[in-house]
């Protein structure tokens, strides 16, 4: 598609998603140019960390993918290429060797041997990594020459190529130098140079760095691939308030903004010298509950967790009116979401993607039954600078709730502050947003709904805990038959639905906003890469 404007139905919210996981790859005409530019970009909430290996959060990740690369990558279309190995191939059932590309440089000079390869998956699956979820099912990383490296998995894993596009490669000597050998770990709140500084292989430099403020990134001139865009410097500055950063792209002290808030789509769209970019974005935005202490943490209900109880689960998800939040607050630019896994992900059924209907009625007998027909307190907590509209959207469901006696008490907090607490599940009620890694389910399974053990459940906040989808997550992980996999993924999906683990909302909208004379390309799982940006 090569329209600069809205696309017709994208406020309906029609998806045209996915030809082989690529459907909503969605981007305006791109161009290569002599004359080198900067880019000034701004977002809701700031990458929190330049350690590739702290936080599996997308604006991290995709941020950090411009000054790190993965072995293999998704192009803009989503299909699985070469990065810094230049081709895989399965050496037996359970390994996976892969050859490096040779003449890499990192942006000290050193030249990417098998060591950094070695290094940088071990330290990915080590103490202190939010990436270890992705590689649970690895059990050895071995060097078998320079340029050569396998790994092996505990079980035939047919999808771990896919896995490993966002596991970033690190310069072993450079991390051991500047004391970075484990990951920044954001639930214990332990940093170090890496958080800070930045020794990739990629297409841009690390060149200042001021948490919350900007960051600014230089394009490196001894990259190994190809840069489509022109972009030569690249001023990240995050702006929490929504009419700040709308003002800011309007004015021309910005290029680009994301998300552009979902109110002022159409003033920005009939804009002239703006263009707004949009599609659906493969990311769910759930609720979760604490099912796991005796004693919620934050409620007025004292010996009992009301929440273990699946009555009041279902009473909390029919007391959401999902439809009124996608009119009101989302403003159309968002579908509704019954499993944990958006449309185009491996693993996702049309025909299980069916909301329980929205009735209070039902929520206020089902509290009854379960012995609070007065309902109780809680406090949901809640990122107000992360996802399109996220406190205002716990803020509605507070009020839906309100309805049925439940009071909440919403707790909305940047990111920064929001994510290493739910994290620590320092929480009763909570909202987060998710894409599988590999846009397979596989990923939403293990990290979300397994019961939390290892690195099996490193987002399953609130500990729900089901043995039957634990087993047929496991089996899922090395089950090469692709057709009974996506099968299996389906039946555990629907066992979780069922079981109310968790209370899917909707499916949100990405929303991009930029002056007309920049040429960008907008992918469904939003990472935005700046070698594809062009400011004319």
């Amino acid at each position: 598609m090569t329209s600069n404007r809205r696309m017709p139905g994208i406020v309906a919210f029609i998806p045209v998603f996915r030809q082989v996981l690529a459907v909503s790859a969605i981007w305006v005409g791109l161009f290569t140019h002599v004359q080198a530019t900067t880019l000034r970009v701004s977002t809701q909430g700031d990458a929190l960390s330049m350690d590739p290996h702290s936080l599996a959060e997308a604006v991290q990740l995709a941020f950090t993918g411009n000054i790190y690369e993965p072995l293999v990558a998704y192009d803009q279309q989503l299909k699985l290429i070469p990065a810094l190995a230049q081709k895989w191939s399965v050496a037996k059932p359970t390994v996976w060797r892969f050859e490096l590309r040779k003449g890499v440089q990192f942006h000290d000079g050193q030249a990417l041997t098998a060591d950094d390869v070695v290094f940088s998956l071990d330290r990915a699956r080590g103490e202190g990594s939010d990436m270890a979820g992705n590689l649970s099912s690895i059990s050895a990383v071995r060097k078998v020459d320079a340029n050569t490296v396998e790994v092996e998995t505990k079980a035939p894993n047919p999808i771990l190529p896919n896995l490993l596009a966002t596991i970033y490669i690190m310069n072993r000597d450079w991390a051991e130098s500047k004391g970075a050998l484990k990951p920044v770990d954001r639930r214990k709140g332990i940093e170090n140079t890496a958080s800070f500084k930045a020794n990739g292989t990629g297409p841009y430099r690390l060149r200042e760095r001021q948490p919350g403020v900007r960051t600014v990134l230089v394009r490196n001139g001894n990259y190994w691939g190809k840069i489509e865009g022109n972009v030569t410097d690249v001023v990240f500055q995050p702006i929490g308030n929504d009419s700040t950063r709308v003002a800011a792209l309007l004015s021309g002290e910005v290029d680009l903004i994301d998300p552009v808030p979902v109110q002022d789509v159409p003033q920005l769209d009939s804009n002239k010298q703006i263009k707004v970019m949009q599609g659906p974005e493969s990311r769910v935005i759930f609720l979760g509950f604490d099912q796991k202490r005796d004693e919620l943490l934050y409620s007025n209900i004292k010996g009992k967790n009301p929440f273990k109880d699946k009555r009041v689960r279902q009473a909390v998800y029919q007391a959401i009116d999902t439809s009124a939040i996608i009119d009101k607050v989302m403003r159309k630019a968002a579908r509704p979401a019954a499993l944990m896994v958006a449309q185009g992900m491996e693993g996702y059924a049309p025909a299980l993607d069916k909301r329980l209907p929205f009735d209070p009625t039902a929520s206020r007998r089902l509290l009854a039954e379960a012995g609070y027909p007065e309902g109780f307190e809680v406090t949901l907590n809640c990122p107000n600078d992360r996802y399109v509209n996220d406190s205002a959207i716990c803020l509605a469901v507070a009020a839906n709730l309100a309805r049925v006696a439940i009071k909440v008490k919403v707790q909305a907090e940047p990111k920064a502050l929001y994510f290493p607490k739910v994290l620590k599940r320092d929480t009763s009620f909570f909202m987060v947003g998710w894409i599988p890694a590999g846009y397979d389910a596989h990923n939403a399974l293990a990290l979300l709904m397994a019961t939390p053990n290892g690195a099996q459940g490193t987002w399953n906040m609130g500990a729900y805990s089901n043995a039957k989808l634990d087993a047929m997550t496991q089996a899922i992980g090395s089950e090469t038959d692709l057709p009974k996999r996506t099968k299996m993924m389906q039946e555990a999906l629907e066992l979780h639905r069922d079981d109310i683990g968790h209370i899917p909302l909707h499916q949100q909208a990405l929303a991009w906003g930029m002056r007309a004379n920049v040429d960008a390309v907008q992918r469904s799982d939003n990472y935005m890469f700046y070698r594809w940006i062009s400011v004319r």
